[in-house]
This record gives C-alpha cells, sequence and structure tokens, in this order.
C-alpha cells in the first residue's frame, strides 16, 4: 500500500481537500501508476457540481493526466513499470460488440454503459481517513498514485513531456477529434467554434489542420480571441457586440451558414445557436460541451428536416488505446502546438485555485 497526496471531493458542492490517502496494490490486470501532472477539465467541475452520471462520493477526480507506471498486476502485458503511460478516461477493452466495431469509439466498459466509480471488481482501491473512495472514470488523477485497469491505459513515447501531454488525456484530443474524426472537416470548408476554452482552441486546431478556409471563433470573453487567432481562427466575435442572434450574424457572414459548427460549451441555447449556423442542408453541427445529466434541449424540427446533421462526439471520436501513442508521436513531431494550451501550472496544493481560474474563464 502506498501512502500519498489527493485532492478529495467528499460531498456534492464542498471545495476539493487534500489529503493523504492509501492506494492499495494493483491487482490482476490492473497498473499502479504515480501521476506526473493532470489538466483541469470541465467535465471535473460537472463532477464536483452533482451533474456527472453514475459518479459517488466522497470520490477522487481528475481524468486528464499522465504519469509513470509503478507497478503491474498479474496478467498485465501491455505495460511495465517505468513507462510512461497516459490514462484513458473512455477505456478499450478490445472485446465487446462495440470495440470490434471499427467504426467505433465507444466501449461497454466505459460510464455510458457501466459506472466507472468503482474498479471492474466493484471495490475501490483508494482508503482515507478509514473511508472507501470512488474512483472517477477509473482515472482519478487527483491522486499522486492511482490504481486503472490495463484496458484504459495507453503506453507513450519515453520522450514525451508528461506536464504537456496530459492534455491529451481528455481536452485536446476532444476537440481536436470533433473536426478530424466526427465532422470529417474537409479542406477548403468554413467552421464555427462556439467556446473558446482548451477544448474549443483544440477544436480550431483540428478545422485548421483539417485545411479548413474560414474558421469563425465565438465566444463572449473577448481575452480568448488572440490565443484563438494564433492557433488558426480567422474571424473572432463576440454575441454581445450584435442586436441579431448570432446564427443570423454567422449566416450573413458566410452566406448559407458555415459547413461545420462546433458546440464547446454545454449550454442549450448555444446548441440551437451552433445547429442553426451550419448549412440547412449539409451542414454538420458537434455537441462536443457537457450538459448536466438529464437536462433536455428543445429544437425546431426544420432545422434537421431541411438535411443538418446534428452529431455528438465521445473523446472526438478516437479509439484512445489504439490512438494516443500515436497523437503524442505527432505531438513530438510538432504537428499540433499543445503548448498554447496551457495558461497556469499550479501544485496539487493549490487545486481550487485552479477551479476557480476555470470558472472565470481564465
Amino acid at each position: 500500500v502506498i501512502k500519498c497526496r489527493a485532492a478529495v471531493a467528499w460531498a456534492v458542492g464542498k471545495p476539493l481537500s487534500v489529503e493523504e490517502v492509501e492506494v492499495a496494490p494493483p491487482k490482476a490486470g490492473e497498473v499502479r501508476i504515480k501521476i506526473v501532472a493532470t489538466g483541469i477539465c470541465r467535465t471535473d467541475e460537472h463532477l464536483l457540481e452533482g451533474c456527472f452520471p453514475s459518479a459517488d462520493f466522497p470520490v477522487i477526480p481528475g481524468h486528464e493526466g499522465a504519469g509513470i507506471v509503478e507497478s503491474v498486476g498479474e496478467g498485465v502485458t501491455s505495460v511495465k513499470p517505468g513507462d510512461k503511460v497516459i490514462p484513458l478516461c473512455a477505456p478499450q477493452c478490445g472485446e465487446c460488440s462495440f470495440c470490434l466495431n471499427p467504426e467505433s469509439n465507444h466501449c461497454l466498459m466505459s460510464h455510458l454503459s457501466e459506472p466507472q466509480n468503482l474498479l471492474p471488481d466493484k471495490t475501490s482501491r483508494f482508503t482515507c481517513k478509514g473511508k472507501k473512495i470512488h474512483h472517477f472514470l477509473w482515472v482519478s488523477t487527483f491522486a499522486e498514485y492511482t490504481v486503472i485497469p490495463e484496458y484504459a491505459v495507453a503506453k507513450i513515447d519515453a520522450a514525451a513531456p508528461l506536464d504537456k501531454v496530459c492534455l491529451l488525456g481528455c481536452g485536446f484530443s476532444t476537440g481536436y477529434g470533433a473536426a478530424i474524426n466526427t465532422a470529417k472537416v474537409k479542406p477548403g470548408s468554413t467552421c464555427a467554434v462556439f467556446g473558446l476554452g482548451g477544448v474549443g482552441l483544440s477544436a480550431v486546431m483540428g478545422c485548421k489542420a483539417a485545411g479548413a478556409s474560414r474558421i469563425i471563433a465565438i465566444d463572449i470573453n473577448k481575452d480568448k480571441f488572440a490565443k484563438a487567432r494564433e492557433l488558426g481562427a480567422t474571424d473572432c466575435i463576440n454575441p454581445q457586440d450584435f442586436k441579431k442572434p448570432i446564427e443570423e450574424v454567422i449566416t450573413e457572414m458566410t452566406g448559407h451558414g458555415v459547413d461545420y459548427s462546433f458546440e464547446v460549451i454545454g449550454r442549450a441555447d448555444t446548441m440551437n445557436a451552433a445547429l442553426a449556423s451550419c448549412n440547412m442542408n449539409t451542414g454538420v453541427c458537434v455537441m462536443i460541451g457537457e450538459l448536466p445529466s438529464g437536462s433536455v434541449v428543445s429544437i425546431d424540427p426544420m432545422l434537421l428536416l431541411s438535411g443538418r446533421t446534428w452529431k455528438g462526439t465521445l473523446v472526438g471520436g478516437w479509439r484512445l488505446r489504439d490512438s494516443m501513442p500515436k497523437l503524442v508521436s505527432s505531438y513530438l513531431e510538432k504537428k499540433f502546438n499543445l503548448d498554447l494550451l496551457i495558461t497556469h501550472t499550479m501544485p496539487i496544493a493549490k487545486v481550487n485555485e485552479g477551479f476557480e481560474l476555470l470558472r472565470a474563464g481564465k
């Protein structure tokens, strides 16, 4: 058993508490990882607000991390102690009907089908003050050590800087992949990205990499525009600067709406605006932002009856265990610049300040 620090969420709506926790050794098919770096993602905020489906408290959040294998359980063959790895919030068991479908990147082991709040044997590897602590998406990267099933771990290049590639665990992969894999943005096309946080900026990068000729970036925080332009946005607009709905503004800017739109905020009104801002017949709108579990979005059915496509994306459409090593290699080959997404670097003791920065849009 390893004793280490972790940021524990004891109850909904309460700040995280940095505690000493005990981390049990890995059982068969499991890997214990020393987490070196983790991003703070809006999904962790949804968890703290009690909006995440099938999550239980107390829990150790965090799902966007990178680390080094400390030990492995019986039967583990894909990684060994000392390997650099990225934990995967979307597992890939390789055996279920979804994993066997080459067009699918869902796995029946993921939280959309089964809760990932305990390990597959329905027990926890975390205890604190004598209490069982739940896992989050099996990864719980807000702990200095964590235990994860082997099929939710990807070995990566030993040269990778863990404090940068941790963002591939969720945010970057989701936004970038939404453009490349889910929308399949075509060269010369027009795109609109609603929301310029880390995931939205990654969607901008994906649109640029796919060869889009015009990328319209939309946010009510104009402080984000300089970075969006640096990453490939051609136009930056603030909906508060206009008296008419933003979808009308975008339609006027482009003639008939954009070819592809991306909602990266997680609000019903912006989902409607993103859908309405793409071409009424061939436009594709990808929903990336998360609404609280159980929410309902009302749309005018004519928006879809004319031919538009409205779709969701699961971590950018990547089969993460297969794709993660390639994404890390692409980063090392400078095919995209993750470093620009990092605004602050803080110790785990300041995790609550990190969430304050997230909430403030900073």
